[in-house]
């Protein structure tokens, strides 16, 4: 069932992430000759003025096909409404405007999830355990974490995630009394209490009134970002390889398995699918961050090029010659789908292995 679930959510996701091009192609007068919810054979069809509506019977994404694109040789340099030839503050919106869909997406899922919340766990130091072993020009309880080696701190999960990423040392701020104090160099640690091997801190709670509930919604989102580009520096900072990446068939399994196992720790379907569709709006900010970065091919590649294009223009008065474009991007879904083909591969031998 979480498979199915996570498909289906994958391909929404992909669709609602095409249907943020074609609002923003319509509202800027870029003629939109088809807009299609899935892949494949047409299950249903209907033409309504220019633009071709489609059901295709691959639930496995979607597509808005916009008159001139892919350049001036598919538009024609006489056609006003192409996408080639609009101004190129529209075209930014309409590239953006899709990455905007997926991100919004994760944080409407996100806000239904902690729509039942009762309180949330703040970045506020209630108490420290009996002997502290870093009270001595440390945390002190009031304190409220401020920030980790530049990171903002907004609850204990922050909290311990960039613990755990730190060295031997931390640049620490606290706020206490309203004001901003530097623990420059603190050796926090992890230690054995009597209650346990923690930290030493305890932090309190947040009742979940309304505004709590939208201010911790939108912190999640913050941190889903944050993920990805911790993500991207392990990846560049050799922290993390290949083998560690995981592509379509592994997204499906880790969803398997998160639903699979909250359902068994909790007894519960409906916790089961609360912490699925976490994942699947983790998912849906990770595909917004993904389609803007400067990578050919992808929205933050045309972007890129539409900048320059603006750049030259101010310049030069002339465009970069769409056929150079075209070869980028052509180039960037090659590599794409190479490695889409590799980290594939992977996935499915880690299931066989």
């Amino acid at each position: 069932m979480y498979i199915i679930i996570g498909i289906l959510a994958f391909g929404l996701l992909i669709a609602l992430h095409e249907l943020g091009h074609f609002i923003a192609a319509k509202a800027c007068g870029v003629k939109v000759n088809e807009y299609s919810i899935g892949m494949g054979p047409a299950l249903w069809k209907r033409q309504y003025g220019e633009t071709l509506y489609a059901l295709r019977a691959l639930p496995i994404g979607g597509y808005c096909a916009m008159e001139g694109e892919d350049g001036a040789e598919e538009g024609g340099e006489a056609d006003p409404r192409a996408f080639f030839n609009r101004p190129w503050w529209q075209k930014a919106v309409i590239l953006v405007a899709g990455p905007a869909m997926n991100f919004l997406i994760g944080v409407l899922i996100v806000g239904v999830i902690y729509s039942s919340a009762q309180a949330f766990v703040t970045n506020e130091v209630v108490e420290t355990v009996d002997g502290f072993l870093y009270a001595e020009n440390g945390i002190e309880a009031g304190d409220k974490i401020w920030s980790i080696d530049g990171h903002r701190i907004y609850s204990s999960s922050d909290f311990s995630i960039y613990m755990q990423r730190a060295g031997q040392t931390v640049d620490m701020v606290v706020v206490r009394d309203g004001e901003k104090i530097l623990l420059q160099d603190y050796g926090l640690k992890p230690a054995q209490y009597a209650d346990g091997f923690r930290y030493g801190v305890t932090f309190g709670t947040a009742e979940a009134t309304p505004p709590v509930k939208l201010q911790y919604t939108l912190y999640t989102s913050v941190n889903f970002v944050r993920s990805v580009w911790m993500g991207l520096t392990d990846l560049v900072t050799g922290a993390v390889g290949l083998k560690d990446m995981s592509g379509a068939v592994g997204i499906m399994g880790i969803i398997n398995e998160t639903g699979r196992e909250a359902e068994e720790q909790t007894n519960s379907k409906a916790a089961a699918l609360e912490q699925v569709f976490y994942l699947i709006a983790l998912i849906a900010v990770n595909l917004a961050v993904m389609n803007l970065l400067p990578i050919p091919a992808l929205d933050g590649g045309r972007l890129l090029f539409v900048f320059l294009n603006a750049i030259a223009m101010l310049l030069f008065r002339r465009q970069i010659d769409p056929k150079y474009e075209g070869w980028v991007h052509a180039a960037g879904m090659v590599a794409l789908l190479g490695l889409t083909a590799v980290i594939m591969i992977s996935d499915v031998m880690k299931y066989v292995r």
